[in-house]
Parts: structure tokens; C-alpha cells; sequence
């Protein structure tokens, strides 16, 4: 095999200063933490489907590769990772026995079916989303329990409400004051959220602290998130509105529901399921925030986002075969400057 073709096998599909170990348990810790918001305001019904998830994970994981890799395929925290990913974008309260069937498949369907840990061109976790909405929509739905509220519905049914109303003051009186603009009631409950809705959606305020922690600790690229919710929220925010108003879109509400952020920090910025040049990661990303925009307010698809970004994936091996080929061309005439990520 050509040595230029070697850097297209590495696996998982990024160059990182942490070991894939290493990030696999660092992404598991900021999805954790998300989960674990969102069980402090339900009771901790937010664990069922979490640990039934990671349980049927770990087990799945444990026996398609004991016999070849003993335990040391679990303990790089790639099943795991899967887990606390998918459990991210279930209903909290959504029967465990979806949470683990979707699991079992994102393990066996969509990551080892492919080579396993770097060689998926779909995200596992998001894989087993798909599993679980497509097969079992209704029940997907009721779990729901009709989660796409606008901002003011959502303020009324929290029971924060002074705190968002203080908050809202100050931020008002200290901060936006300055450009004269007001930030109306009701946002600082979106990262507080206890209605019905996903997990991500409802710990919004420690996933918006993992995405940070992540992207500080460069497990991702930073700039790819950024492009995705500049594109996004360029778009919803020129045509997001249901009367048809242009540049009257409610831009905080596009990004904190409907699973926004972890799509932005967590999935579309995945490695081992993106381009491996530059250019070819931001046509996806730019690609993935015009369909999130148009799946959701076009479609009507409140999830446009996850589902905008399994599309995109269909056409990543593509991507990566066109890559492959500019990259010898190039390499070949003495003229490739692109860095690779």
C-alpha cells in the first residue's frame, strides 16, 4: 500500500493530544453530568434509561470482543461513551427496554459491523436513536409528552421562575443594557428546564459546562460547533419564525431545544464519522447546520437536528474516498499544503 494512503487508515479519524481512551471517558463524564441535571429534577427517573443503556452497552461490547481483547475493549470507554450519548437524546421518560435495545444496536450494527472503534461512518449513538424513533415512533412520542413548547410556555411550567426573573434583570441591567437590547423572561429556564423533553434538553446547563470542557481539553475542534451554530443560528434566526417574518427568528430558543448543543459539541463535532481534511469537515458541518435548520423549521421536525446529521453521514465515506483521492494527486505533484485534522 502507498505510504501517502496511510494517514487515511488511522483510526479513530482525527489527530488529538489525548489518546482515544482518554477522550472516550471525558465525553462519557460530560454527557454524565448532563444526565445527572436532568435526574435531580425528575426524581432520578433520568437514570433508568441512562444506566439501562450503559448496561446493555458494556454487556453487548463485553461479549462481541472478550474472546479476541478480553476487557480491554470496555475499558476504553468508546461503549460507554455510545451509551451516555444515546441517553442524551431519549425522553427521560422513555421505557428502559427502548433505551437498551437501541444500544445493543448503535454496538453491533453500527460500530462493529464497520470494523469498530474509528472505522463507523455513523455515529453509533446516533445510529440507535434512529433504532429507536423509526421503529417505535408512538412510544418515542408519548414519552414526550409534547416537549416542542414555545419559550413562554416553558417558562410557566417550570418552578424556577424567580430565579429566571432575576436573573433576566441582571443581565438586562448589567450586560445588554449596553447595546440597548432586552432579554425577555423565560430563556434562563431553558437551561433549567424540568418539562417533558430529552435528556439534553432538560440538563442543558451542564452539558453547556461539558461542551466547555470538551472543547477546552481539544477532544474536539472548537471551531467546528462554532461553524455549525453560526450557520444554524444565521438561518433560524432569518427565517425561523412561523408567521413568515424574515430576521424575527427566536435564536436562543433555536439553540437551547430540540437537542441543538449536543448535536453542535458532541455529535457533528464526532471524529471518527467526519471528513479528515479541513475543507471536507466544514462542507459537512455547513452542510449539517442547513439541513438541522431546514429538517426543524421547514419540516417541522423538532429532532431536525439529529436527524439532519445521520443524513450527512450517509455521504461521509464519500467525502473521505474524494479526500483520499485529492490528497495523493496533490501529494504526488509536491503541492499539498491542506493541514489534515
Amino acid at each position: 500500500m502507498p505510504e501517502n494512503k496511510n494517514i487515511f487508515l488511522h483510526k479513530p479519524q482525527i489527530n488529538i493530544s489525548y489518546s482515544s481512551v482518554v477522550r472516550m471517558w471525558l465525553v462519557f463524564f460530560c454527557a454524565f453530568v448532563c444526565v445527572l441535571q436532568s435526574a435531580l429534577s425528575d426524581g432520578g427517573i433520568s437514570f433508568i434509561p441512562a444506566f439501562t443503556a450503559l448496561a446493555a452497552s458494556l454487556f453487548t461490547e463485553f461479549l462481541l470482543t472478550f474472546k479476541k481483547h478480553g476487557v480491554s475493549k470496555i475499558k476504553d470507554g468508546s461503549a460507554a461513551a455510545t451509551a451516555m450519548i444515546l441517553a442524551l437524546m431519549l425522553p427521560n421518560q422513555i421505557h428502559p427496554a427502548y433505551a437498551a435495545l437501541g444500544a445493543v444496536f448503535a454496538i453491533i450494527v453500527v460500530k462493529h459491523s464497520f470494523g469498530g472503534l474509528g472505522a463507523n461512518w455513523l455515529n453509533p449513538a446516533l445510529g440507535g436513536w434512529l433504532f429507536i424513533k423509526l421503529s417505535w415512533s408512538k412510544a418515542f412520542s408519548d414519552a414526550l409528552g409534547g416537549a416542542a413548547a414555545s419559550v413562554s410556555e416553558i417558562g410557566g411550567t417550570t418552578d424556577i421562575g424567580a430565579l429566571d426573573n432575576s436573573v433576566t434583570e441582571f443581565l438586562n441591567s448589567s450586560v445588554f443594557s449596553i447595546v440597548g437590547v432586552q432579554l425577555p423572561s423565560g430563556y434562563i429556564d431553558l437551561l433549567f428546564y424540568n418539562g417533558p423533553g430529552i435528556i439534553a434538553d432538560r440538563g442543558l446547563f451542564f452539558l453547556l459546562a461539558g461542551s466547555i470542557i470538551i472543547t477546552a481539553s481539544a477532544i474536539n475542534r472548537g471551531w467546528i460547533p462554532l461553524v455549525y451554530l453560526a450557520v444554524y443560528g444565521f438561518l433560524v434566526r432569518l427565517a425561523g419564525d412561523s408567521s413568515g417574518m424574515l430576521w424575527n427568528g427566536d435564536l436562543l430558543y433555536g439553540f437551547f431545544s430540540g437537542g441543538t448543543i449536543a448535536a453542535a459539541f458532541i455529535i457533528a463535532a464526532e471524529p471518527a464519522s467526519s471528513a479528515k481534511l479541513k475543507s471536507g469537515v466544514l462542507i459537512t458541518i455547513v452542510l449539517s447546520a442547513v439541513l438541522s435548520w431546514f429538517f426543524r423549521y421547514g419540516c417541522g421536525e423538532y429532532f431536525g437536528c439529529f436527524i439532519a446529521i445521520a443524513l450527512v453521514n450517509c455521504f461521509t465515506p464519500l467525502v473521505k474516498l474524494m479526500e483520499e483521492k485529492y490528497f495523493i494527486l496533490h501529494k504526488n505533484r509536491g503541492k499539498f499544503k491542506e493541514s489534515i485534522l
